[in-house]
């Protein structure tokens, strides 16, 4: 049986069972043999470079999985179908632009999305592109927060305001914290460069905002989500 980090036990988790899954980025298939013993249907492994994806193919007979099959793709160029889409590890640009290229897109389709970089950027452009995030947890490694995402399409375009960009669904203390954190980092580094005084001083007011969600949730112990209004 295959034993996966925090971040991709966490998208595992918000996979359904009895479905086609595509990992995309697949690597060496850990997720997607993962997948494949614990309820997918049918697993994709997919990667655009032959490399990764040699490991993959080791990985899946060395698992004696049977339902797992690997696809040399760049992104979801050569994926004609799945019901939930996994793309872990990425920058949050690239997993957008990964996103747009589907050709399978429906409302019934989800997307589980574990950004390492600009999850901020990947939550604005998610709402541009008319989908709703559903659901974020939050992952701790180290000292390193990340955050995984179930997206669906909705076809509704919305543009989210600056907070939501910044916290999504998120409702762990500790990561809002860190977040806020990071922006109080920002600022003092434009107020000590005597630069943009105005722009450290918004970042600020984010913190504290983002500091009070983070109380909020605290008092709550794992209430109510926060949700885009």
């Amino acid at each position: 049986m295959v034993k996966l980090t925090g971040r991709l036990s966490a998208a595992a988790a918000l996979c359904r069972r009895g479905v086609t899954v595509c990992d995309v980025g697949t690597d060496h298939a850990l997720l997607a043999c993962y997948l494949a013993q614990n309820g997918a249907k049918e697993v994709i492994a997919s990667d655009v470079k032959e490399g990764p994806l040699s490991a993959a193919r080791r990985t899946i007979a060395e698992q004696g999985v049977t339902n797992v099959t690997a696809v040399l793709s760049d992104g979801l160029d050569r994926i004609d179908y799945a019901d939930d889409v996994v793309i872990c590890g990425m920058g949050g640009e690239l997993i957008m632009k990964i996103i747009s290229g589907c050709r399978f897109l429906s409302e019934d389709t989800r997307f589980i999305l574990q950004p390492m970089t600009k999850a901020d950027t990947l939550r604005r452009e998610l709402y541009r592109g008319g989908f709703d995030i559903i659901e974020e947890r939050a992952v701790r490694e180290g000292d390193r927060f990340y955050t995984v995402m179930l997206a669906r399409y909705t076809g509704a375009a919305q543009e989210p305001d600056e907070l939501f960009c910044l916290c999504g669904r998120i409702t762990d203390p500790d990561m809002l914290r860190h977040i806020a954190g990071k922006l109080l980092k920002n600022a003092a580094g434009m107020e000590a460069s005597g630069a943009n005084a105005e722009q450290a001083q918004h970042l600020h007011v984010l913190a504290e905002q983002i500091c009070a969600k983070a109380q909020e949730y605290t008092h709550l112990n794992g209430g109510t989500q926060w949700r885009q209004q």
